[in-house]
């Protein structure tokens, strides 16, 4: 007599042996895996799409758009794949990608009018003694308006508070730069061969960090010699210092260069920037200014520890001022011994300004490793180049270690002291690290704790650097991230015969996400095993067309149902 399977509420088989059942895999498991292997998110966003013209309601799955592997693979293989389409077509263009405004609309112009006439009766109003509170409410609201009309900016121009400025004058240590006279062009030159034919070459340029102790492997040989202090604060400011390297870059070479970088996280965990740039220069003088350029950090001082362990500063939101409290601020941290107000963050900068013998906090430099090579357009150097550039995209800084290395422990070791030598470094004037060095952050509020900051910076995925991972200029390729990808999704629908169903009435559909708690909510496997048999009947229907271009047999794909391609 045979046992008889008895049916189990999960799926499983009663009659196996328990240790056989624990390595069965869960199907939930296989069908996320099912999921990545077919490019389909794994953690979708359901949203409920209201028709005010039907009263019809249907569900969508939105692509959650992660741009980590660790997150979502398929989403973060999509951005990548976006962003090499967005390199590659800015690279090497040979016309200006300058797109002019659009001509104001009789709106737009009346708004100005009203804008103005509502400013002249409020300067008549302040000129006479009278109250200007009610105007200058009405005034922001008309401000409000003018964006909504379509319109970019402030119609006064200029900043609402004065910029704090120091002595631009380039520290003595530092090289100066040759200064060209500017081009109105973003395009590089181009050169003739012999027989006629016209090269645009551009540039690949590759910028690391300076070294802050012998390292193997990308591990320190000696951790109680590494520089981890120096080596926080680079990563903190690296962001503007690439700034600082495009600023310079563009007077030097005399035109509006054009540029697309991404930051990359070297195998000793510091940051190192990978730059396309549209045009050429002499190698040398790429590296020289690489060499000249550097970024100074004005902050208040951190060489002093005031307050630790449990002696902090108190919050106050009743302490005496001689001034009102600065924006954002409803209370005053107070030196817990003495009661002494501590200086807010403008206040430390206003100190910092009138002495004379102040000093950077920190001046972050390039290293001497900076490597230039000349690339050509639609050469395979090309193509190698712009993988390179998203080779990483999807990893973060401080990535999970790979378990074969022979180096994993020393790695872990080492990533643990880059994030223990950040964890009080202020990485931001809003940082509560400030309190640690008897400064108030900017915006201070209760419960802020030294050691504490929840920025990105101080997370260990990120590893000191809170910047944009891609940074592209605005005339790259005169497209948005979003607008290539509606480049792609045409393409698709174009492919397919299918309507492109996303230019209808703005008015006609109401969307609202579908939250956790709701009990009509789809499950998630559910809405897996849909997407899945979604991208693989688009997958066939694809496949179809090709056939059918490339003159080969057709596969019977008669039976297949209609297809749908997600929002």
């Amino acid at each position: 007599m045979t046992d008889t399977p008895i049916p189990s509420p999960n799926g499983s088989d009663r009659t196996l042996p328990r240790l056989v059942r624990d390595t069965l895999p869960l199907a939930l498991d296989v069908a996320i895996e099912v999921a990545k292997n077919n490019g389909v998110c794994i953690r979708p966003i359901e949203l409920r799409r209201l028709d005010t013209h039907t009263g019809m309601t249907e569900s969508f799955n939105i692509p959650c758009g992660a741009t980590q592997e660790a997150k979502c693979p398929p989403c973060a293989n999509r951005n990548r794949q976006l962003r090499r389409a967005q390199c590659r077509e800015g690279w090497h263009l040979d016309h200006e990608p300058v797109a002019e405004p659009n001509p104001s609309t009789e709106e737009q112009q009346w708004l100005i009018e009203f804008r103005a006439d509502v400013q002249a009766k409020r300067d008549e109003a302040e000129k006479n003694g009278e109250e200007v509170a009610d105007w200058d409410e009405a005034i922001a609201g008309i401000d409000a308006e003018i964006n909504a009309a379509g319109m970019l900016g402030n119609v006064l121009g200029g900043r609402s508070t004065p910029k704090r400025s120091r002595s631009t004058r380039r520290r003595q240590d530092a090289p100066d730069l040759p200064k060209r006279a500017k081009q109105n062009t973003t395009l590089g030159r181009t050169f003739i061969a012999s027989d006629g034919k016209v090269y645009r070459p551009s540039l690949f340029v590759t910028l690391t960090l300076p070294s802050y102790g012998r390292v193997r492997n990308g591990v320190p040989v000696n951790p109680s010699t590494y520089d981890y202090a120096a080596a926080a604060r680079d990563a903190l400011h690296f962001s503007k210092l690439v700034d600082r390297f495009v600023q310079n870059l563009r007077r030097v070479a005399g035109y509006d260069v054009q540029y697309f970088a991404s930051v990359e996280p070297q195998k000793r965990l510091a940051p190192h920037l990978h730059m396309a740039i549209r045009g050429t220069m002499p190698r040398a003088e790429v590296k020289a200014i690489a060499a000249a350029t550097y970024h100074q950090v004005w902050w208040p001082s951190v060489d002093e520890v005031r307050f630790d362990g449990d002696r902090l500063p108190v919050w106050s939101e009743r302490a005496e001022r001689a001034e009102p409290y600065p924006d954002g601020q409803a209370g005053d941290y107070l030196d817990p011994v003495t009661g002494e107000l501590l200086p807010t963050w403008d206040e430390a900068l206003d100190q910092l300004g009138t002495d004379e013998r102040a000093e950077p906090l920190h001046v972050v430099r390039f290293g001497a490793q900076v490597d230039v090579q000349g690339v050509l357009a639609g050469s395979p150097d090309a193509d190698q180049c712009i993988g390179y550039l998203s080779k990483y995209l999807t990893k973060s800084l401080g990535g999970p270690l790979d378990p074969e290395d022979p180096d994993n422990h020393a790695r872990r070791d080492h990533a643990t002291r880059m994030v223990e030598a950040l964890r009080y470094e202020p990485c931001s004037p809003t940082c509560p690290n400030w309190l640690r060095y008897g400064v108030q952050p900017k915006g201070a509020k209760a419960g802020m704790l030294p050691g504490r900051c929840k920025g990105k910076a101080h997370k260990a995925e990120h590893l000191g650097y809170a910047g944009r991972r891609v940074l592209v200029s605005r005339k790259w390729s005169n497209k948005t991230l979003r607008e290539h990808k509606q480049d792609r999704r045409a393409w698709v629908l174009d492919m397919l015969g299918l309507p492109d169903e996303t230019v209808t009435d703005p008015h006609r559909y109401v969307w609202r996400p579908v939250s956790p708690k709701d009990p009509n909510r789809t499950p998630l496997a559910k809405r897996l095993l849909r997407e899945v048999a979604n991208r693989q009947r688009t997958r066939a229907r694809l496949i179809e067309l090709q056939a059918r271009a490339d003159g080969i047999p057709v596969p019977d794909l008669s039976a297949t149902p209609e297809l749908e391609v997600a929002a």
